[in-house]
């Protein structure tokens, strides 16, 4: 029953807007720091409207009634660990500040949802091992460009937790990567064996 209305095309619908409203205010939220990224970096920087624009892109392909395993697999793994870092990375702060903003509840939130929307829609994910290995390298690279050139998301109470943070977010990484092998690219094996 829940599954029937998650996966109507009225609910998909819905949720693709509201998607892309929260990508393009994703992108807003990082206007400041793209203005000072230089424009090599400018597509590795805002990683969790990145991982949404994939979301909202899969949500389209899907309302098209088409497939599309590459965005699948890179929305899948963006949203899973993009979500559960910013989490993270809020209650982080608010452990070492004490308090956060309205706003970091709100990105705790927003944050949270995004991985929830991803494991939601595994069973609708089509993406095989080669379309998993794209959206590895994509994230791999851009742990290099976040914590070796510097161009992670800024959390200013943070910086001096940033080699802790990058190998953190390096094995998160791996663990998103692995459970998206076991979750869907297992079972796509076992539906075309």
């Amino acid at each position: 029953m829940i599954r029937k209305l998650l996966f109507h095309p009225i609910t998909i619908a819905l949720l693709f807007f509201i998607n892309l409203i929260g990508t393009i205010y994703g992108y807003y939220w990082y206007n400041s720091q793209l203005q000072q990224t230089p424009a090599i970096f400018l597509a590795f920087v805002p990683d969790s409207p990145t991982a949404s624009l994939f979301f909202t892109i899969f949500l389209l392909v899907l309302l098209l009634g088409k497939k599309a395993p590459t965005i699948e697999a890179l929305a899948y793994t963006t949203l899973i660990k993009y979500g559960i870092w910013a989490v993270i990375m809020n209650l982080l702060t608010l452990y070492i500040e004490g308090s956060i903003s309205w706003q970091s509840y709100m990105l705790i939130a927003s944050h949270g949802a995004m991985a929830l929307q991803a494991v939601l829609f595994a069973p609708l994910y089509t993406f095989k091992l080669k379309h998993l290995t794209i959206a590895g390298i994509w994230l791999l690279h851009n742990e290099i460009i976040d914590y070796v050139y510097g161009m992670m998301p800024i959390y200013y109470s943070l910086t001096s937790y940033q080699e802790h943070i990058g190998y953190f977010t390096f094995w998160l990484s791996v663990m998103v990567l692995l459970v998206a092998y076991h979750q869907v690219v297992k079972r796509n094996e076992l539906v075309d064996a």
